[in-house]
């Protein structure tokens, strides 16, 4: 028995790619929260971002059938409500907090997809995703364990569970959809839902502001990249995989906020270092040779 290294293919490759991008959005957002109500952000972001899809692949939209439009909704509403607790909980609780909460849905994808799809993943992906796990927690520090269980820290928490149903079931329809089609249908279908979110939550349309038109464009246009790539690149990468790379996100985030001054401790350059050594060991595989030996009889005996 021994362990190969699998070499990143193009669609893995494409997955580390928007995790940089997703990850460095994380000051971006920050910012128009200052300006801007969260349910209302979340609907400008993916109401541009389906703008654009619609724009880009607006001659596929003539072919749309049930499966693309009720799987995109599926995925949508996955989308909307990652996306809309999170930024929620962000309102009430710091950063290193939500990082720590938010990371929970790492060992939930592989477990989430055995229970559901009676898929097991291999041994390698769960001790990578645990690894990953463990780097989460030391970026996030010691503040992360003093929970108070308060709005943001609930918020937060529940994000995790259609972050993880996000994944998966980008990963069970991958094969089965038109590309263009339900990336156009997922991403209307976040922004509507954060439209329709905002009189039950009593937001209102903010004042008019540079900070958060300016954000929800430019992150608009991110996420639409971002779900693109994730659709085509899950036809091929497992949901286990994918998180394993998705798990780098806080890393590229930790490195954007030390260009923009911030200072990590050691504990969170060495969580850093782990998450990486969970996305490595999430590439391993082991594989078991075996050896044929002919007995006096002219059978063979296999062993691993």
């Amino acid at each position: 028995m021994h362990l190969r290294w699998l070499r990143l293919r193009p669609q893995e490759l494409a997955l580390v790619g928007i995790t940089a991008v997703w990850g460095s959005t994380f000051l971006l957002v920050h910012w128009a929260m200052e300006h801007s109500g969260p349910w209302f952000f979340v609907a400008l972001r993916f109401l541009v971002a389906g703008l654009i899809s619609i724009l880009v692949f607006r001659r596929a939209l003539r072919g749309m059938t049930w499966t693309d439009l009720g799987a995109g909704a599926a995925i949508g509403v996955m989308i909307y409500g990652g996306y809309g607790l999170q930024t929620l909980g962000l309102q009430t609780i710091d950063s290193s907090t939500s990082a720590f909460l938010t990371a929970l849905y790492v060992p939930l994808v592989p477990f989430a997809q055995w229970l559901f799809f009676r898929h097991r993943p291999p041994a390698m992906a769960f001790l990578g995703a645990g690894l990953a796990f463990i780097g989460l927690l030391l970026i996030a520090g010691p503040d992360a364990f003093a929970l108070s269980l308060g709005v943001g820290e609930t918020a937060t928490l529940i994000s995790t569970i259609p972050i993880a149903g996000e994944i998966i079931l980008i990963s069970a329809f991958a094969g089965r959809v038109d590309l263009g089609r339900i990336t156009v249908v997922q991403l209307l279908t976040a922004g509507l839902l954060g439209v329709a979110t905002m009189p039950f939550t009593g937001e209102a349309v903010p004042e008019f502001s540079w900070a958060w038109l300016i954000a929800g464009v430019g992150l608009g246009a991110a996420s639409c990249l971002i779900q693109l790539t994730m659709n085509w690149a899950q036809k091929s990468v497992s949901p286990t995989r994918a998180t394993v790379i998705y798990t780098g996100e806080p890393v590229w985030a930790a490195v954007v906020g030390r260009i923009a001054g911030e200072r990590l401790p050691a504990a969170a350059l060495l969580g850093g270092l782990m998450v990486v050594l969970g996305i490595l060991v999430g590439e391993l595989r082991i594989v078991r040779r075996r050896g044929r030996r002919a007995d006096a009889g002219g059978s063979a005996d296999t062993r691993p």
